[in-house]
C-alpha cells in the first residue's frame, strides 16, 4: 500500500463554530512532516457516517507507520449541541512507550475532557516506569495544573491508566478554555463513551466501529482479563462481584505533586 502524500491535509467537512478538527489537522500535518502515514483498510469501512438524526456526522481517519501500530480518530460534529474526539497513537508494543490519548466532549454548557500520555504500567506502584517516561515530562504537565484543574473525583481503577501529567478536567463552554486545550494538546503531541455512539447509530454499528476500529487489534495484543488487573473483584468462586461498590474509593483532587510522586488519598 503506497503511502500518503505529505500535502496539507484538508478536512472532509465544513467545520462548525466549533470543531475539533483543526486538533486532527495539527496532528496529522506534525506526523506527516516526519513520516510516512500509510491508511489502514479500517478508514475506508468507517471513513464517514451519518447519525440517525441526519444531521450529525462522524469521521474517522487511520493510519499506521513506521514504530506506531495505528494512529486513529474519531470525531462527531454535532454543531453547537455536540462535538467529539477521540484520538490515540499506538506505538508497536516492542518499544514500550506510552499512549498519546485525547477524550474530548463538548456541549452547549459543558466540555469534559482528559489528555494524557496513557502509561502501559500502573505508575502508583511501578516507580521504574514511571521515572523513566514521566519524570522530564513533569514540568509540562504542571503547566496546565492551574489552567485546566482536576476535574472532579475520578476512582482508584480509573487512575491506575492515568499518568502523573494526565490532564482530567471539566469546564464550561468558553473560547479561552478551548484555546488553552489546543495548547495543551499541542504540547503533549510532541472509549468514547459507547452510550452516545449507541445513541447515534444503533447498538450494532456502534460495537463494531468501538472493537474493531478504535480498539482494533488489542485482543491479540495480551492476555491479561479484567481480573488480573483489578484482583479485588474476585469472588471465591473465580468469578467477578458485581455488587463490589466503588463508593468512596475516588479522588477529588490530582494524586501526584509537582515531582510526580503518588501523594493521593482514598475518599
Amino acid at each position: 500500500m503506497m503511502p500518503v502524500s505529505r500535502q496539507p491535509v484538508k478536512p472532509a467537512m465544513e467545520i462548525s463554530a466549533f470543531s475539533y478538527q483543526k486538533f486532527v489537522r495539527f496532528t496529522l500535518e506534525q506526523t506527516q512532516s516526519r513520516i510516512d502515514l500509510i491508511p489502514l483498510p479500517l478508514q475506508e469501512k468507517y471513513k464517514c457516517m451519518k447519525a440517525v438524526d441526519q444531521k450529525t456526522m462522524l469521521q474517522t481517519l487511520s493510519f499506521q507507520a513506521p514504530k506506531i501500530r495505528m494512529l486513529r480518530s474519531l470525531t462527531i460534529e454535532g454543531g453547537q449541541s455536540m462535538q467529539v474526539l477521540d484520538f490515540a497513537v499506538f506505538p508497536e508494543p516492542e518499544f514500550d512507550l506510552p499512549i498519546f490519548c485525547a477524550n474530548f466532549f463538548t456541549a452547549a454548557s459543558m466540555n469534559i475532557i482528559v489528555l494524557d500520555l496513557n502509561p502501559l504500567h500502573d505508575v502508583t506502584v511501578q516507580r521504574e516506569y514511571r521515572e523513566k517516561y514521566y519524570k522530564s515530562l513533569m514540568p509540562l504537565g504542571q503547566k496546565y495544573v492551574e489552567l485546566l484543574p482536576w476535574g472532579d473525583k475520578i476512582t482508584s481503577e480509573s487512575l491506575r491508566f492515568f499518568s502523573p501529567i494526565v490532564i482530567w478536567t471539566k469546564f464550561t463552554s468558553s473560547q479561552y478554555k478551548h484555546d488553552v486545550l489546543y495548547s495543551a494538546f499541542v504540547d503533549y503531541f510532541k472509549d468514547p463513551g459507547h452510550p452516545i455512539l449507541t445513541r447515534l447509530i444503533g447498538d450494532a454499528l456502534a460495537k463494531d466501529l468501538v472493537r474493531n476500529f478504535l480498539f482494533n487489534g488489542v485482543a491479540t495484543l495480551g492476555s491479561k482479563s479484567f481480573l488480573d488487573y483489578f484482583p479485588e473483584y474476585r469472588c471465591e468462586d473465580g468469578t467477578i462481584n458485581k455488587r463490589r461498590s466503588m463508593i468512596g474509593k475516588s479522588f477529588e483532587t490530582r494524586p501526584w505533586d509537582a515531582s510526580g510522586e503518588y501523594i493521593g488519598n482514598e475518599l
